[in-house]
C-alpha cells in the first residue's frame, strides 16, 4: 500500500464528547491517514458506543466565615505562610487545621507546622475523610493563590470554603460581598489542589521537639528584623546565642568586621512540669548556646510575619 493512500491505515480511539457534572463520555472513532497527516473521524451515529467514566471525591469539605475579625486573622495566617513557602499541606481534621511543610532541616530547607483550631475562626465546619478510620484531608496547596482570594474577600458578609471537583479538585472560595442595591455580589475562586493519599500521611504529623540546650523568648520581632537587616549588608550568616539568664546576643564576625547585638531579660518559658527547662535545668545559668544561621531565611521568617505574636520563642543546642 502506499502510504499516501486515504483510509489505508485506520485506529480506534476514543475521543472526548461531552462532561456533564463529573460524568465523563467518550465516543468511539477512528483516525485515518491523509497524505501523511492524521485526521480524526467520528463513527456513524448508529455505531456510537460511549464509556462512562465517573470521577467522584469521596471527601467532603465545608466550612463558613463570618465573623469579620475572624476572616482577618485566618488571612493574616495565610499570607504570614505565603512568605515562607510556594506550596504546603493542609490537613484537615474535625477539630482542627494544619498548614504543614516538611522540609529537610538539616540540608538548610525549612519545616513549619501552623495548628489552627477550626472553632476559633468558621461558624460553619463540616468533614468527611477518606474513611471513618481516618476522618482527615490532606491537600497540597499554593498558599499565595489562597492568600489572593482571602484578600478580595476582606469586607465579604460571609466566605465559604469547600472542596470540589472542577477541571481538576479545587477548594472553592464563595464570598459574599455587601451591596447598596437589593442585587447580592458574589465573588467565586476556584484554587487548584493535589489530594495527597493516605499512604503519604506519616509525612505530615506533628514533628517532635528536638532536644535542646536554651530555650529563651525572643525580643519583639520587628526590633530583631531592624537588626537583621542590618546585618545582612556585613555578612551572609550570624550566630545566635543565648543562656537561662534570659540573655541573647546577634553576632557577627569576619575578618574585616566584628558586631554584635545584645537582648537582656528576654525570660526562659518553662518546658516541664516544675516550672524548668527540662534537662537543661542543671546547665550553668551563665553559659551560652549558640548556632549559625542564614542571615537570609531568618530575615524571609521575620519579614513573613503578619499575625504579631504575642510571644516568639527560640531553641537552641
Amino acid at each position: 500500500m502506499q502510504p499516501n493512500e486515504i483510509g489505508t491505515e485506520k485506529a480506534k480511539y476514543l475521543f472526548p464528547r461531552e462532561s456533564i457534572t463529573g460524568m465523563y463520555h467518550w465516543r468511539a472513532g477512528q483516525i485515518e491517514r491523509h497524505n501523511n497527516t492524521f485526521c480524526s473521524k467520528l463513527l456513524p451515529e448508529e455505531n456510537i458506543r460511549f464509556l462512562s467514566v465517573k470521577i467522584k471525591l469521596n471527601m467532603k469539605f465545608r466550612a463558613k466565615m463570618i465573623d469579620v475579625g475572624c476572616l482577618n486573622h485566618f488571612t493574616r495566617v495565610v499570607n504570614t505562610i505565603s512568605k515562607l513557602t510556594k506550596t504546603c499541606i493542609l490537613r484537615l481534621t474535625p477539630n482542627n487545621l494544619y498548614f504543614v511543610l516538611s522540609g529537610k532541616v538539616a540540608s538548610g530547607g525549612v519545616g513549619m507546622w501552623c495548628e489552627l483550631s477550626q472553632a476559633n475562626f468558621f461558624d460553619e465546619y463540616q468533614l468527611e475523610g477518606v474513611a471513618p478510620d481516618a476522618n482527615e484531608i490532606c491537600l497540597e496547596v499554593t498558599p499565595e493563590n489562597l492568600s489572593r482570594a482571602l484578600r478580595t474577600s476582606q469586607n465579604a458578609k460571609c466566605v465559604k470554603i469547600k472542596l470540589t471537583k472542577k477541571h481538576c479538585p479545587c477548594l472553592t472560595l464563595v464570598a459574599e460581598l455587601p451591596t447598596l442595591s437589593s442585587v447580592s455580589r458574589v465573588v467565586t475562586h476556584d484554587i487548584p489542589v493535589d489530594v495527597i493519599p493516605r499512604r503519604l500521611w506519616h509525612d505530615f504529623k506533628e514533628p517532635r521537639m528536638p532536644d535542646f540546650d536554651v530555650s529563651i523568648y525572643l525580643p519583639p520581632l520587628k526590633t530583631m528584623k531592624n537588626v537583621v537587616d542590618r546585618m545582612k549588608n556585613l555578612s551572609n550568616f550570624l550566630v545566635m546565642e543565648a543562656n537561662l539568664n534570659g540573655e541573647m546576643n546577634l553576632k557577627i564576625e569576619t575578618d574585616l568586621v566584628s558586631v554584635t547585638t545584645h537582648f537582656k531579660d528576654l525570660g526562659n518559658p518553662p518546658w516541664g512540669d516544675d516550672g524548668s527547662q527540662g534537662r537543661s535545668q542543671s546547665r550553668d545559668p551563665e553559659v551560652m548556646a549558640h548556632t549559625r544561621v542564614d542571615i537570609r531565611k531568618l530575615q524571609q521568617f521575620l519579614m513573613g510575619q503578619q499575625v504579631n505574636p504575642s510571644k516568639a520563642m527560640c531553641t537552641l543546642k
